[in-house]
């Protein structure tokens, strides 16, 4: 089985030449990341260790709108890792011309977009963030989206933008929600199947749940989606920064779904990796 990891954050030690935004050590321990830099190498390891076969990175909030250190990831290990780039989601022009260079970028195989910190969760509504989805539609740039308060907004730029693929970040919970109060958030997520065009990342599943690993209680809410929307729309991921500090280790996110869920060979096939290689056109066949 192919292994994909669907969301991995890489980042180095805050310098006066590589400052992160303000606040930004507060968002780490809200969201439950690790506070120490967290480097490709490191990550590399721990595939490796885990049977990893590639990951995806995903460059974190808090160094900004910064691609450089995971296009420096890709460089070292294309044929491990793939970027789900950063823009600034509001600068149009400054944007319009990042999405236009990474679609030439064998590199970048997506982009990714956030809706719920205070500084830019009304993004999604008040206009700021419309030119993205136009021209991430004709250049064909595979979107994930962290929005988990406009499921409804999010299926209308679906619906307007059928060409767009556009993956929801966490099976759209809201971050720090637990065990069964992550239901109505996963319900929402999942009633998105009416769009083809919408497919959901089940990432960070160990840190919803509070009970001990691995985590039966929250296993009808991740088969709940993969019921509703198909194995072949969603997406295994570890965001393994937040694992790591809670004593979940790389190869306890793999084995959840692959020895402990109920998922059949055919299931984890798509889950695990086939999927999201085939919606971000990255040939298994090329590893």
């Amino acid at each position: 089985m192919f292994v994909v990891d669907s969301q991995v954050h890489i980042w180095k030690e805050e310098t006066p030449d590589r400052p992160w935004i303000p606040s930004a050590r507060e968002q780490i321990r809200l969201i439950g990341h690790r506070e120490e830099p967290f480097s490709y190498e490191e990550c590399l390891a721990l595939m490796d260790e885990a049977g990893v076969d590639r990951a995806l990175i995903v460059p974190p909030s808090w160094e900004g709108n910064r691609n450089d250190y995971a296009l420096e990831a890709c460089e070292a290990h294309p044929d491990r890792f793939g970027v789900m780039a950063r823009i600034p989601q509001n600068k149009p022009e400054e944007g319009e011309a990042m999405l236009r260079d990474f679609a030439q970028n064998p590199h970048v195989k997506g982009a990714r977009l956030t809706f719920h910190r205070p500084q830019d969760r009304g993004w999604m509504i008040d206009g700021t963030a419309d030119w993205y989805w136009p021209i991430a539609e004709e250049l064909g740039i595979p979107t994930m989206v962290y929005a988990p308060t406009w499921k409804a907004e999010l299926g209308e730029v679906a619906a307007r933008h059928p060409g767009l693929k556009i993956i929801v970040d966490h099976m759209g919970v809201l971050a720090r929600s637990v065990d069964d109060a992550i239901g109505p958030w996963v319900s929402e997520t999942a009633a998105l199947h009416v769009h083809p065009n919408v497919y959901v990342k089940l990432s960070a599943v160990p840190g919803y749940s509070t009970h001990p690993f691995p985590h039966r209680n929250i296993e009808r809410y991740v088969r709940e989606m993969v019921d509703t929307m198909g194995p072949e729309r969603c997406f295994w991921g570890t965001d393994i920064t937040r694992l790591l500090g809670r004593g979940i280790t790389y190869t306890d996110a793999v084995e959840q779904f692959t020895e402990h869920f109920d998922f059949t060979p055919d299931e984890l096939e798509w889950i695990m990796g086939r999927g999201i290689c085939e919606v971000l056109d990255w040939p298994i066949d090329n590893a």
